[in-house]
């Protein structure tokens, strides 16, 4: 979950005039960089040899 203190960060960081949709884009991309970060920090993760199969089986 994004915090108030995480957004004002990033709003800063933006130039002097931007569109919503760079916002938009950008909110998106921090909510799914949190998720992957706690995620992973609680263990919900696959090893690469997992990975490997399950995108072998894309391509059966």
């Amino acid at each position: 979950m994004l915090t108030k203190t995480r957004l004002k960060e990033q709003i800063e960081k933006f130039p002097e005039e931007f569109s919503i949709d760079e916002l938009i884009e950008n909110l998106i991309l921090m909510e799914k960089i949190e998720t992957g970060n706690r995620q992973s920090e609680n263990g919900e993760v696959i090893s690469d040899a997992e990975m490997e199969n399950e995108i072998e089986k894309w391509f059966d």
